[in-house]
């Protein structure tokens, strides 16, 4: 399919990386494969992680063509560049159609993204993941990519105000080894391996700070305490205006 739309945002994207001296760490790039099918399966913690979950695939010059919910694709901002980039809209109303989309993809050839969590999460450390990523891959036939990003949620992540023009931040992105289509349990596991591993090499401590985890010292929500608030009805996201 012509990419007349994602190469431009790339540039974009890190030409802005450069403006706000991100400090952008990323490893194992090298198993997103340089063609062929794979699914990439990354933690969520912000809303831009598609941005730097899809920068890890860039050595290999690949596209990730992402799964986003509905709702991105019908903002009359973000939509005309979403469907440009190709990604896949998902309709949890009609999941079934989001699910052969993707499927398509991957036998064609692409790299799908994938957030298996399906929401941000407040504690910052792995949620229970949906069974899609794993039966994806299983069903195409192409290797599991698990994907670890930390530091995105210093920038905009949920119940917080966007902080878009911050600079400094550190980002670390971790490709791991690509795994053999197993059961969703294993996914997390191996996630939370990686998102470990990102924390714990991590340049700023963040000892006490809200963006870090609880059991790290940091001042967000428990896993316990996450689920409360994502069980509350919905309210508008603080902005930073």
């Amino acid at each position: 399919m012509p990419d007349r739309v994602y190469p431009p945002v790339i540039a974009a994207a890190k030409a802005l990386f450069r403006v706000l001296d991100l400090r952008i760490a990323v490893e194992g790039a090298h198993h997103v494969p340089i063609t062929g099918g794979a699914v990439l399966a990354s933690n969520h913690v912000s809303y831009l992680d598609f941005v730097f979950a899809g920068y890890g695939a860039q050595p290999s010059r690949r596209l990730v063509r992402f799964m986003a919910k509905d709702e991105v694709f019908t903002n009359r901002v973000s939509g005309p560049l979403m469907r440009g980039m190709h990604h896949i809209p998902v309709d949890r109303s009609a999941g079934q159609e989001s699910y052969r989309k993707a499927l398509d993809a991957l036998r064609a050839g692409e790299v799908v993204g994938i957030f298996p969590e399906a929401t941000i999460s407040r504690s910052f450390t792995v949620k229970d993941v949906k069974s899609g990523a794993v039966r994806l891959a299983a069903e195409a036939g192409v290797p599991l990519l698990p994907t670890a990003v930390w530091g995105t949620q210093r920038l905009w992540t949920k119940g917080r105000p966007k902080k878009l023009t911050q600079r400094h931040v550190p980002v670390t992105i971790i490709v791991g080894d690509p795994i053999e289509p197993t059961t969703d349990a294993d996914l997390r596991t191996r996630m939370q391996e990686l998102l470990d591993q990102a924390q714990a090499h991590y340049p700023d401590p963040g000892a006490g700070q809200w963006w870090q985890p609880a059991h790290l010292g940091g001042t967000a929500p428990t896993p316990e305490e996450a689920a409360a608030l994502d069980a509350r009805p919905r309210k508008p996201e603080p902005d930073a205006r």
